[in-house]
């Protein structure tokens, strides 16, 4: 699986999505989800849903999911290509469009961009949120533990990990 067709789609994928991830990584993981399940058919709903886990329960960057994927598709080489083609685009932007907002940051107009960029960014991460809770929900249960966990997360300081461990027992029991 690791011919060079294959790592050049993976690059292809990755140079472009990391264009478009105001918020980080998690703010398109619902355009990583269409290209790795639906366009290219690399993965399954539940393989995605199951290496994004992973992803948020390994110490590190959020990115990580890149690297899964890229893993998952081509091994070793996948991971290190999906890997740069991410990282590698949005680092160089990031640090040319830093260096001009540094230089004209007095400027009024960059506040009002700022001011219109962050609901773009939380609309991204939410639908990132709703994606993978659709392919993760395979049940009834499972449904009402995602609700459960958003509204103890949003209506409560409670920390979520005492949602996690419930949803986490509930799926060792195998009724998730």
């Amino acid at each position: 699986m690791n011919d060079n067709g294959l790592l050049g789609r993976l690059a292809i994928n990755f140079l472009t999505i990391s264009l478009l991830a105001f918020g980080g990584a998690n703010a398109v993981v619902p355009e990583m989800h269409r290209q790795a399940v639906d366009v290219a058919h690399w993965m399954s709903d539940r393989e995605f849903a199951a290496l994004f886990a992973i992803a948020q329960a390994a110490p590190g960057p959020n990115v990580m999911i890149v690297t899964l994927i890229g893993w998952h598709v081509a091994g070793l080489a996948g991971a290190f290509v999906a890997t740069g083609a991410m990282v590698g685009p949005s680092w160089v932007l990031t640090y040319g469009v830093y260096s001009a907002w540094s230089r004209f940051r007095h400027l009024p107009w960059l506040a009002t961009v700022q001011n219109g960029l962050t609901p773009v960014t939380v609309g991204l991460v939410f639908s990132s949120a709703f994606l993978i809770a659709r392919a993760a929900d395979t049940g009834l249960l499972a449904i009402a533990v995602t609700a459960a966990t958003g509204a103890l997360c949003y209506w409560t300081r409670l920390n979520p990990l005492w949602a996690f461990a419930a949803a986490a027992v509930l799926g060792g029991a195998g009724l998730i």
